[in-house]
């Protein structure tokens, strides 16, 4: 058990240094980490996948709430997009999770491993989103919506891979852009996780600690020690040139999203 607890606070270390170091939600880090953690304590690889996507959307839910309402007391949050896209947002989340929960986790693995490349290539060979000029109606927000909400939830992320492009096309700035990204974040976690609890919940597979496909004791220690060491992470990018965090982040999602893909 102290074994665990130390691996889930240096996990949470981890995920909240390479965040504020990348600028990427923590979902891209921690799924990838929580699977290795997961192999060291033996857990079953038929809900290992699930409970990591499941324990990532749980603490998304916790440590995106600061950066959530920082940007409303900002004004960054444009409350009208937020509101048409929330509908797809929640629908979606909850569709992501059945599929998920559809697939075995080795296909599920399989599917994540290929979205870490597609946003590797988008990093590096990836133009800038063209900034739009109309606000899109409210149909396309909730098609737009409920595609963000069900990738997200699918992989445990929080969806500023998606919003923020799209957004930026609708005519946001950077600013509103990353601010509504953040506030949809919200939303995502929070259904996406108690989904998760949900399809998860009696499975026989799953460890002690284990609610659903969300494992308390990883959610615990990421929320406890990821916030602060994000701090770390955010000075330290302020020392690298933008190029080569660019350029070393898309090799570590190469590197992990092979992991997933080769045997």
């Amino acid at each position: 058990m102290l074994v665990s607890v130390l691996a889930y606070l240096f996990l949470g270390a981890l995920a909240g240094t390479m965040a504020g170091l990348y600028g990427v939600g923590g979902g891209l880090i921690i799924v990838p980490s929580l699977m290795a953690v997961f192999a060291v304590l033996n857990v079953s690889p038929d809900v290992a996948m699930h409970l990591a996507v499941g324990t990532s959307l749980a603490t998304i839910a916790v440590t995106g709430t600061s950066s959530a309402l920082g940007h409303l007391r900002r004004g960054s949050v444009r409350r009208d997009w937020l509101m048409a896209l929330l509908p797809g947002l929640v629908v979606g989340a909850v569709l992501g999770v059945f599929v998920a929960g559809s697939l075995s986790g080795g296909k599920l693995g399989t599917l994540f491993g290929i979205f870490l490349l597609l946003v590797a290539a988008r990093l590096v060979f990836g133009r800038s989103p063209a900034a739009g000029s109309a606000s899109p109606g409210n149909s396309r927000m909730i098609v737009a919506g409920g595609v963000i909400g069900s990738v997200s939830a699918l992989f445990g992320i929080g969806g500023g891979t998606l919003s923020v492009p799209w957004l930026i096309r609708c005519g946001a700035t950077m600013t509103q852009a990353v601010g509504t990204s953040a506030a949809c974040g919200l939303p995502i976690a929070l259904v996406g996780a108690a989904t998760f609890v949900i399809t998860g919940w009696g499975d026989t597979s799953l460890p002690e600690g284990a609610l659903g496909y969300v494992m308390v004791p990883a959610f615990v220690g990421i929320a406890v020690t990821s916030v602060p060491c994000a701090r770390l992470g955010v000075r330290l990018a302020h020392r690298l040139p933008a190029p080569v965090l660019k350029l070393s982040f898309a090799l570590l999602l190469v590197v992990v999203g092979l992991g997933f893909l080769l045997p």
